[in-house]
Order: structure tokens, then sequence, then C-alpha cells
């Protein structure tokens, strides 16, 4: 039997988020790409499709899609420890490498997918993140592309889970157990 929760109130309406996701698109538009280079999107699943799915249809790059598959949370909270379940198929050396995450929390995950993406050699490699929540941090991450700075609160919506329900909302919401 699932865990009761309670959707608390809208933190980020969706047309909040459709808006900001074509000003990042229109960012890493200027940035990325350069010299000819092809562009990598990495895509963190399950919670950061939504939001990549919506990103891709803005850019107008030369881009290949692929997905990874990592996480450090059980339940509402963070074990500390990052866990590669799926790793990445296409080669990345010598591209220009866009990671794709719904939240940056306490940084483990992701600076720990940055160095992961870095060993395969790649020209650059950009996070580009949904949600910040720094308040969470545990390490240090510099994110390029930043949707929404949040404060300290568990969300859930577009893309964000728990217990994988919750995924398909249009709006990221403020959550509490019961």
């Amino acid at each position: 039997m699932p865990r009761p929760i309670e959707l608390d109130r809208p933190l980020i309406e969706a047309d909040a988020i459709q808006r900001r996701v074509g000003e990042l698109a229109e960012e890493i538009n200027r940035d990325l790409g350069k010299e000819g280079r092809p562009v990598s999107v990495i895509v963190v699943l399950k919670g950061a499709c939504f939001f990549a799915i919506d990103l891709l249809k803005h850019l107008r790059l030369d881009t290949r899609l692929d997905f990874l598959q990592a996480s450090s949370y059980a339940g509402m909270s963070s074990t500390g420890e990052v866990r590669l379940h799926s790793d990445i198929d296409m080669p990345i050396a010598g591209t220009d490498v866009l990671l794709v995450e719904d939240i940056v929390d306490t940084g483990l995950t992701a600076s720990w997918l940055l160095r992961h993406l870095a060993s395969h050699e790649p020209a650059t490699v950009k996070l580009c993140s949904l949600l910040d929540k720094p308040a969470g941090r545990r390490v240090p991450v510099d994110i390029q592309y930043t949707g929404f700075t949040i404060p300290d609160e568990f969300v859930l919506g577009y893309g964000l889970d728990f217990e994988e329900r919750f995924r398909h909302l249009p709006a990221v919401y403020v959550a509490r157990q019961l």
C-alpha cells in the first residue's frame, strides 16, 4: 500500500514552467554546438524526462539523445550513496554534453554524474536542471542552466515522483507525507 502524500500547494505553475523551458532552450542554443560539434543530450531518468522532452522541442542544435538512470534517494530522503542503474549507450567523446536533471538537491547525484560523463572525454559537459534546491546541498555543483531555485521543500510533479506517483502532474507541487 502506497504511503499517503498530500499535495499542499503548487510551487510552480505549468505555464511558468513552459515559459522558463523556452528561455533555457534559448540560452542553450546560444551557448552550445559551437565549432560544429554535436550536442549529446543526456537525460537522467526517470524524473527529467518530462523536462527534457519539452526542452528538446525548443533546441535548434545538432542533438543526439541518450539516457542514464541514477539515484541517491529512497522515499523522501537521500541515502548519501549514488547508484548508477543504467548508463549511456552512445559515444560522447568530442561532443558538447548537456546533462538534463529534474532537481539538484544534495548535489551528490549531479556531481557524480558530471564526473562520470567527463571520464568519457567530451569536449564540454554542462548541467541543466529544472530545479535547484541549494538548502539541501552537501557537495558543490555548478549548474549552468537553472530553471527555478526553490526552497527546502519536498516537491512532486512534472516528472518528480514519490514511489513512482505524481510524475504526470503538469505543475510542481509542495508535498507532505501524512
